[in-house]
């Protein structure tokens, strides 16, 4: 039988313990690219508790290693690299660490990690949704959409850029239109921001939705829609112009009114038919 001296003990659990503690950092998983008018956030999962931390590397491909400064050691499952991805055509890839938390040692030389997928700003950013407002001409014979260009992360020269400086003339709209209550479509493209429609019936009302257009792209090639605006029906039905409740109570009012009239025209004559029968009576019999 072996035997094994107090000290020697504690040694061995001592270094069991720490061995066991520093090789226990989970790996994040779902390591995901989010990223929206440049707005680029490396995210993943799960939380970390208070025994472990993220640190998050990344770098274009063939290129070094770098780090943002607030994503070293965090206790957050979100990294923002918007103005860390300077190079809108390269191919960047993402390593998330785990780590000793901020403070704490650790034995291990290399730390468990993820890879994130490859991700190019340029070709995988969304672009959020335009805003535009329509105007129709006094003949009613076109109608104008003017689109303002989504906002970007990025700045230049201390200016915001929009969508618009970044993609210049790749960028195009794409109108999807229809006529007011109808589900037959068709489709415009527009290579600048005033888009004019000269095809649509006098007269009518029509409905519009923009996205941006993208053809370059060989994935991800329209932007979110946007909302859905609709021109004015020179000749709306009641129904359009007021609501149900609106039509309802007009319609009680008039049937009251009527009501009334009715009312008082028979309380009118049944009176009448009473003072013409009392005057009769009142009348004195003729001598014959």
């Amino acid at each position: 039988m072996v035997s094994i001296s107090l000290p020697a003990a504690l040694l061995t659990v001592l270094f069991l313990s720490t061995h066991s503690a520093s090789g226990s950092y989970p790996r994040a998983q779902n390591v995901t690219w989010k990223s929206t008018n440049f707005k680029t956030i490396l995210s993943w999962e799960p939380k970390p508790s208070a025994d472990y931390s993220y640190t998050v590397e990344f770098s274009a491909v063939g290129a070094d290693k770098q780090r943002n400064p607030h994503c070293i050691r965090s206790m957050v499952t979100v990294c923002d690299l918007s103005s860390f991805l300077t190079d809108l055509n390269a191919v960047y890839t993402a390593d998330v660490l785990s780590e000793p938390p901020l403070g704490a040692t650790s034995g291990l030389i290399e730390f468990p990690h993820t890879s994130s997928s490859r991700f190019c700003p340029y070709k995988d950013t969304d672009i959020d949704r335009p805003d535009f407002k329509l105007k129709v001409s006094e003949d009613k014979k076109k109608t104008t959409l003017y689109v303002t260009d989504p906002l970007t992360a990025l700045f230049k020269d201390n200016r915001q850029l929009n969508i618009r400086d970044i993609f210049s003339h790749q960028l195009q709209y794409k109108v999807t239109y229809r006529k007011n209550k109808s589900t037959g479509k068709k489709v415009y493209i527009s290579k600048t921001n005033v888009i004019e429609l000269t095809d649509l019936d006098r007269g009518e009302s029509y409905c519009f939705k923009i996205q941006a257009y993208i053809p370059s792209r060989i994935q991800n090639q329209l932007g979110h829609l946007s909302q859905i605006q609709c021109s004015n029906d020179d000749n709306p039905s009641i129904f359009e112009v007021y609501s149900v409740g609106v039509i309802g109570a007009a319609i009680f009012l008039i049937l009251l009114l009527i009501g009334l009239i009715i009312a008082v025209t028979v309380v009118c004559c049944k009176c009448r038919k009473n003072a013409l029968k009392s005057g009769k009576e009142g009348q004195p019999l003729r001598d014959v």
